[in-house]
């Protein structure tokens, strides 16, 4: 048997086509590496492919050149060692999550979290005995008492999901900087564009890229970034063996996303600021929570953290409660009924019987969640026709 493949069978030359060689250009586009299994010609070589995330390509679940071209892409605009791509931004939460915290752990957590982290959090304190303290996110005092000797994580949002805190990320994390806890931030609501939570101190960013960093309602992704190569390699272990790695035609779809993130990002500021100015008006509503408004707990610290804007998220509290909520749901048009964020389109929905629905009912009080609260991911249409639409259906929830 000849090893020249011009002389090889049709059933062999079928199974083993000719993989192109670029040279002399370059692709544009990033390419997408579909295959999941990488051959070598030294078998040291293979073995050594197995160490880490920075290794050789071998196998699709370890690694795969697209899926690391988005990691290093989100990693340089976090300012990160490293980063990991997940196949859902919970898929990023629980690698790291389940990765650092073992039985008899404790964790400092902001009181106002995405509901899904909290159901984590909470599984997390009945199944595994890792015991969890809540607190506000204004106050590193707050954080400094709640320390225990086997504290191990703080786990913060840069803008909270939905009421739109704003942690005081320089604060808080300073708090705990030399007890060897690990600082965890959520960045999702607010992009690298806005702020980068490593610059303030933070060891681990997490984002679903779902969101803001795909940007058009059609992946499913996520991505934490790492302040070290050390933490990145732990993470990995745990994440790889997890089964959590997204796949390479996903990792493609976030990329392409991510080259006009700068661009979305603007318009999303700009319209959700004139939609809170205009909401803040209206006699149907009781409140509305967006920091880039004066009369925001938390506007002036977003000033000093956040860089361009105050995010594209605002929520809303209505005077008629449950049943006015849902009146205004059914009313909108221009406006979807949808979960999610961050994409393109304007999205509303109901936390407290969707995203945060297994919160009890004073998980949900001491998140500032009502019975009435509205959360607007608003998108890049133009703002008049926005405004149109939620004031009809502000008219109609009167």
């Amino acid at each position: 048997m000849t090893s020249d493949p011009r002389a090889w069978h049709a059933e062999s030359k079928a199974v083993h086509p000719p993989v192109a060689d670029v040279s002399g250009s370059r692709p544009l586009g990033v390419p997408i590496h579909q295959g999941h299994v990488f051959s070598f010609e030294d078998p040291d070589a293979l073995a050594d492919a197995f160490a880490g995330p920075a290794a050789a390509f071998a196998y699709g679940r370890l690694g795969n050149p697209t899926v690391r071209t988005l990691e290093q892409a989100v990693a340089e605009l976090e300012g990160g060692a490293g980063a990991l791509a997940t196949a859902s931004g919970m898929g990023a939460i629980n690698a790291v999550l389940f990765a650092l915290l073992r039985s008899g752990d404790h964790v400092i957590a902001q009181r106002s979290l995405y509901g899904g982290t909290m159901a984590v959090l909470g599984d997390l304190a009945e199944r595994w005995g890792v015991e969890v303290t809540y607190v506000a996110g204004d106050s590193a005092a707050e954080v400094r008492a709640a320390l225990r000797p086997n504290t191990r994580l703080l786990y913060l949002e840069t803008i909270s999901n939905p009421t739109t805190r704003v942690a005081d990320l320089p604060g808080l994390l300073a708090a705990v900087r030399y007890s060897g806890v690990v600082g965890v931030v959520d960045n999702t609501f607010a992009t690298p564009l806005l702020c980068r939570p490593l610059d303030h101190g933070a060891d681990i960013v997490v984002h679903s890229a779902t969101k803001y960093l795909g940007g058009h309602g059609d992946v499913l992704a996520g991505v934490a970034v790492f302040r070290s190569a050390e933490l990145q390699h732990t993470v990995w272990e745990h994440a790889s063996e997890l089964g959590a790695t997204v796949d390479p035609f996903t990792a493609w779809l976030t990329l392409r996303g991510l080259q006009t993130l700068p661009l979305r990002v603007r318009r999303h500021c700009e319209n959700a600021l004139a939609l809170a100015t205009r909401l803040a008006a209206h006699p149907a509503v009781a409140a509305v929570h967006y920091p880039g408004l004066p009369q925001h707990p938390d506007h002036e610290l977003a000033g000093r953290l956040l860089a361009g804007g105050h995010g594209g998220v605002l929520a809303f509290d209505l005077a008629g409660g449950r049943e006015a909520g849902h009146a205004f749901a059914s009313a909108v048009r221009l406006a979807s009924l949808a979960p999610s964020l961050g994409g393109v389109q304007t999205l509303v929905l109901h936390p407290a019987s969707t995203s945060h629905r297994r919160l009890t009912d004073e998980q949900l009080r001491a998140a500032g969640i009502g019975a009435g609260t509205i959360r607007i991911s608003v998108g890049i249409e133009h703002p008049d026709d926005l405004w149109a639409d939620l004031d009809q259906a502000l008219r109609k929830a009167g």
